[in-house]
Order: C-alpha cells, then sequence, then structure tokens
C-alpha cells in the first residue's frame, strides 16, 4: 500500500488535529506530522485521501485517543511546581473551605492528567489536611491519551517519578515493590480517571459550578489560540464562585479570560474566579551617537539614585547632551483605541510630561475606562512624579484589565518610590509572568536586586533583561523606556553586568 504523502495532506491533517484536539503544531513540525500521518495510514490500512476524508467526518474515540499518544507528551513527576501545592495547602484549601455555601468537601478536576502524578499530588496534599475525616474529597482526572490513563489506574512509579515527592509523603504513601513504588489505595481511590477531550464542548464534563479548583496544566501552551479560548470559557462555567485554577507556570490568561484574579503567594502564580470574590492587594530604532557613554552616564546616576523614577529624572537631560532621540515622532504605544492619543505621545517622546498629562486629562470623562488612556495617564503621572496618582491609575487599570502587564510594571515603579522594594518586586514578577518579553521590569528586578547587593540576581535579571531588549517593540521601549532609547538601555544592562564581574 502506498503511505506517499504531500504537503498539501499534512497541512489538511494539521488542520483536523486543531480542530478534533485543539493542538497546534508550527511549521517546524511538519515533517514529524508526515510522519504521524504515515503510521496512523499503515495502522488503519488506508491510503492518505481515505485517511483524512475518515478524519475530517467523523472520526472515532480509538482514533482520537491514537493520535494523542503520538501527539501529546506524557512524562511528568509527582509534586511538579511544588510550590503551586504550597498555595494550594496554605491559602486554597482553608478558603475554600470557608467560603460562603461551601459543600461538605473538595471537588477537583486535573484537567489533562497524563499517567496521574498530578491528581495524585492533588489527593496526596488534600486528604494530609482536610480536618473532617468525613469530609469528602472526589478528585476527577481527564485525559484523552488512553495509554496515559492506563498507567495512572496501575498506580505504580519509578523513583524518577518521585524526585519532587517530600519524603514524609514518600513514606506515608508508597510501598515498595521490586523496582517500582506503588501508591497507597487511600491515594488510588480518591481519584477518579476518565478518557475525555478536552476540546470538546462536554456537558457533563464541564457543568456549571461542578469544581472547586481546577488544575490545567501545559495543555494551554499546545492549544491553539481559538481551541485554549474556548477551553478557559468551559473551565470558568464548570468553577464554582470563588474556585481556583491552576495553570502551568508557563501559561497565562493574558489574552484569555478577563473572568479572575491574579494570585501571587509562595513565588508561584495562580487565579481565583471572579464570581462573587472582591479583588484583593498582592503581597506587598536610530542609533545614539554615543550609547556606551549615555549608558555610563545612566549607570553612574543609577548608582546615586535611590529609584528608577528618580534616576530617570536625573539622568535625562545629561544624556540628551549625548544622544539623539530615538523614536521617530508619532509613534503610537499600542492601540490608541478610540482615543486618539498621539499628540500626547508625541509630547511624551519629547519629555514634555506636563503638557503631555494635560492633553490626557483633558479628554472626555468617559475615556477613564478605556485601558490605553489610563495605562498611558499611569505613565505620565509616574514620570512627573505623582507616584501616589500613578498607583491609583494602575488600580483603576486593573479593575479593568487586571492582566496587563504594563500596569503592574508601573505599580513597581510606585512601589519603589514609596520605599516599598519587596512589593515592587512582586509586581515586576507579576509583569514578567503576563508577559515573558517584556523586558523593562526584568531590567528594573536587576536593578532592585542591585541596591539589596544580591549580585546573582542581577546577573539574572540583566541578562534576561539584555536579550529581551534587543528585540522590544520600539511603541513598547517609548513608553516603559523612561526616555532612554534601545541603545541606552543595553548598555546600562551591559555596565550591570560588567559590574557583577559578567560582560556580555
Amino acid at each position: 500500500m502506498n503511505h506517499a504523502v504531500v504537503t498539501a495532506q499534512v497541512e489538511r491533517f494539521r488542520a483536523l488535529v486543531a480542530r478534533h484536539l485543539g493542538l497546534q503544531f508550527e511549521d517546524a513540525k511538519m515533517g514529524w506530522l508526515a510522519d504521524v500521518l504515515r503510521r496512523r495510514m499503515e495502522c488503519n490500512g488506508r491510503t492518505a485521501e481515505p485517511s483524512l476524508a475518515r478524519l475530517g467526518v467523523r472520526p472515532s474515540r480509538n482514533e482520537l485517543g491514537a493520535l494523542a499518544q503520538e501527539l501529546t507528551v506524557g512524562e511528568t513527576y509527582f509534586f511538579r511546581n511544588i510550590d503551586q501545592f504550597h498555595a494550594l495547602r496554605e491559602c486554597v484549601l482553608p478558603d475554600r473551605l470557608r467560603a460562603p455555601g461551601a459543600r461538605r468537601g473538595l471537588r477537583v478536576l486535573s484537567a489533562g492528567c497524563a499517567s496521574g502524578e498530578e491528581a495524585y499530588s492533588i489527593a496526596m496534599t488534600l486528604r494530609e489536611l482536610l480536618p473532617d475525616p468525613s469530609c469528602e474529597l472526589w478528585i476527577r482526572a481527564v485525559d484523552l491519551n488512553p495509554a496515559m490513563i492506563e498507567k495512572a489506574l496501575r498506580a505504580r512509579y519509578t523513583a524518577w517519578a518521585l524526585r519532587e515527592t517530600p519524603p514524609a509523603a514518600q513514606q506515608r504513601w508508597f510501598r515498595a515493590d521490586g523496582r517500582e513504588l506503588v501508591l497507597d489505595d487511600a491515594i488510588r481511590f480518591a481519584v477518579t480517571f476518565e478518557e475525555r477531550n478536552l476540546s470538546e464542548d462536554d456537558p457533563e464534563l464541564w457543568l456549571p459550578g461542578a469544581y472547586d479548583i481546577v488544575f490545567c496544566r501545559n495543555v494551554l501552551m499546545y492549544f491553539a489560540a481559538e481551541s485554549a479560548q474556548a477551553l478557559v470559557a468551559r473551565i470558568t462555567r464548570s468553577l464554582a464562585p470563588g474556585g481556583y485554577l491552576f495553570l502551568g507556570h508557563a501559561e497565562t490568561l493574558r489574552g484569555l479570560s478577563q473572568a479572575f484574579h491574579l494570585r501571587h503567594t509562595h513565588g508561584t502564580f495562580y487565579y481565583q474566579h471572579k464570581d462573587g470574590v472582591a479583588p484583593t492587594a498582592q503581597p506587598t530604532p536610530a542609533q545614539d551617537s554615543e550609547p556606551d557613554a549615555a549608558g555610563r552616564v545612566l549607570a553612574a546616576v543609577v548608582e546615586t539614585a535611590d529609584t528608577w523614577v528618580e534616576a530617570i529624572a536625573k539622568a535625562a537631560e545629561r544624556i540628551r547632551t549625548l544622544t539623539q532621540a530615538a523614536t521617530p515622532a508619532g509613534t503610537a504605544a499600542g492601540s490608541p483605541g478610540r482615543w486618539h492619543l498621539g499628540p500626547a505621545l508625541e509630547l511624551f517622546r519629547q519629555e514634555r510630561f506636563a503638557e503631555a498629562l494635560d492633553l490626557v486629562q483633558a479628554l472626555p470623562p468617559e475615556s477613564a475606562r478605556d485601558p490605553d488612556v489610563l495605562l498611558l495617564h499611569a505613565v505620565l503621572l509616574a514620570h512627573s512624579g505623582q507616584l501616589v496618582q500613578a498607583e491609583d491609575a494602575c488600580h483603576r487599570l486593573l479593575a479593568i484589565d487586571e492582566l496587563n502587564a504594563g500596569a503592574h510594571y508601573v505599580l513597581a515603579l510606585c512601589r519603589e518610590g514609596a520605599g516599598d522594594r519587596h512589593g515592587a518586586a512582586d509586581r515586576d514578577q507579576a509583569a514578567v509572568y503576563l508577559d515573558p518579553s517584556f523586558a523593562m521590569p526584568r531590567m528594573h528586578l536587576g536593578l532592585l536586586a542591585r541596591r539589596a547587593g544580591e549580585r546573582e540576581t542581577v546577573r539574572h535579571e540583566m541578562a534576561h533583561a539584555l536579550a529581551l531588549l534587543e528585540r522590544e517593540d520600539a511603541s513598547r521601549l517609548l513608553l516603559f523606556g523612561g526616555g532612554f532609547n534601545r541603545e541606552t538601555l543595553l548598555a546600562l544592562c551591559r555596565a550591570e553586568l560588567q559590574a557583577t564581574g559578567k560582560s556580555r
């Protein structure tokens, strides 16, 4: 039988995989997808066209399961990203047990559970803490890959899968059987495993208000944008008021949903359904004529300034004598929305902050709920030294868009100005989490660490900032760069790295 495939057939296969499984694969994966398609053709005894036609009409659950085995990553381990389990133990569980109308127990979903380690880690964490033995603990774990579900049901693991498991949990919940470790039945029976497709709007899986907590980690990162948004909408529907959502450490809800408050404790980020929950405060390219000289001036001013905002104010005039404006006139920072912000942005580029602020404040009152206007207003207030007012503008923006990375960064500047360096770092970390490509909070974290004498953190953050600044969007540099162009900020990062003994 001919198992050859052509590019157009692989493209169709990729589109069908996205439709039925939600999975998205880049062009670099096309050769690998062609191999997967050939294996499925060989297994089903069909050529490419009949195979694709059958997949396009109504694929069987067995066929989707077989595709999932080929296309999904199943490697995981117990207590992966253990900080999230600390948050579950110390914040989420107590909050859910005292929630108004709380059930006698907890209902948890592990979505994309792979071979069961995540679901069983949840069970171990919660079983040790539930105050009443009669308290119901029901954990539902779902995955499309039947081989992974079968492995989870066996509940037999290698020592490598327990590499992050606390010793006390290993001793309490596992027994050795040859080269394997067998999970205690008390934990096994707390979890119900099911073969389910997360890309389907399964009404039984996504019953309204069904779960107190959902873990959906390292799933969204593989989904096409439309599929990810649809999955988040289903999770939102299925969470009880005030319920919690845990994502993978590299995943965010930014651009997917505004239905959640961002939470940050125990060194990790997670989300709480807004329904019935009030927000709470978080723990507190032209070239320079002489870029290296400008960088040295800025580095010297940073050395004597107490905050980054103060350094901006002190250094701006001295650096203007060494450089020319780097951003073309009229460059907009982000989408201007329905308000014409071009003139204010041009004044901002010229560092005529008071005049720009007057233009923004003269906008009609209804503009006060526009995220672009609020962000520009907050930045202008910060640059004008009105940090209390800037902080208020940021909070008003976050009430509309809690996942706005720029607002968190400006709040970091305000917190530093108020002498709250811990709160400043916390806000910078939120901005980095929400937008890993955002250079300025990385650089600010490096400057905060420098003042605290934390050389390794300076190296880590400045190296990140240096790499990100080289490809940072020019309009975002205009808005958040403190009036300094790309080359000057790069020179500052290099100077800070050199001061720690590491040059780039």
